[in-house]
């Protein structure tokens, strides 16, 4: 009776995961699908089964049609340029408060940690206001800072959660053997940390890669915009080419998928790490 009972456990739980994988994977397939395909095949002859012709001419007028490359472009250096501006700020601002004793070190961890739960919408004015001030509208800093300020509070609290878990004996150590503190952060801290800044390089670069509101409002130039908001503007005034901008999400997919799926031990690592923080 055990082992039928067992069995029957088996077959739901996996008929479940499944499902779920099913449930999980088709969307993406539905995609790639709909990039090998006509407005007439998308809409009514053929709109979930597999391509009756693989038309990679839709790839071709994305790449070459739709200025793909430049918006590619500009992504790639949003990306870039986010992700190590976040990631060099953060990890030093968490090991001064993870590692250090000074005053008000608690309170400044607080005060950084707010910033996660303040929502993009509510200074998404004053985020104008504050970009044409400092004279970097109609550039990609505009975009840039505002994702470096955005995603600092949630990379520094994953860092954090990674120091307070490292001894600090490797470090009294080497100050008795005459290291300095840059020494000390430079030689010992960052290799341990490898995996931490591998996580948070991923996240931020997901976040910046797939951000659409804040980029939406503060470019105005249309050589300016990245992936997502040129996506958008491939919808016509009286027809769009379907097939043409499945293409183009495929394209702009590539990079974060091939990332996750390289990396995706690290992330559970670092989240791991960073969910059990102390005090």
């Amino acid at each position: 009776m055990d082992k039928k009972s067992g069995k029957i456990s088996c077959l739901v739980t996996y008929s479940a995961l499944g499902l779920y994988t099913v449930l999980s994977v088709y969307p993406l397939l539905w995609m790639i699908f709909n990039s090998f395909k006509n407005n007439e095949e998308i809409f009514s002859t053929n709109p979930f089964g597999i391509p009756t012709e693989f038309r990679f001419i839709n790839y071709v007028k994305a790449w070459f049609e739709y200025d793909v490359v430049q918006y590619f472009s500009n992504s790639v250096f949003v990306t870039v340029a986010t992700v190590f501006l976040t990631v060099c700020l953060a990890m030093m601002f968490a090991y001064a408060i993870a590692r250090m004793d000074w005053k008000l070190s608690g309170a400044v961890k607080t005060y950084v940690s707010v910033g996660m739960f303040i929502p993009a919408q509510i200074i998404l004015i004053p985020l104008v206001i504050l970009v044409k001030d400092l004279h970097v509208n109609d550039t990609l800093l505009s975009v840039i800072l505002p994702y470096v300020a955005f995603q600092t509070p949630f990379i520094i609290t994953i860092f954090y959660g990674y120091l307070r878990q490292l001894p600090v004996e490797m470090e009294e150590a080497a100050a008795m053997d005459g290291a300095s503190i840059y020494s000390i952060f430079l030689k010992i801290i960052l290799p341990l940390v490898k995996p931490a800044i591998v996580s948070c390089a991923l996240f931020t670069m997901l976040f910046s890669w797939n951000e659409f509101m804040i980029a939406l409002v503060v470019i105005a130039k249309k050589e300016l915009n990245t992936l997502p908001i040129g996506l958008v503007k491939f919808q016509g005034q009286f027809s769009t080419d379907w097939g043409a901008m499945a293409a183009s999400l495929v394209i702009s997919s590539i990079p974060t998928i091939l990332l996750y799926l390289a990396f995706s031990q690290q992330i559970e690592k670092a989240v791991a790490a960073g969910s059990s923080i102390k005090g």
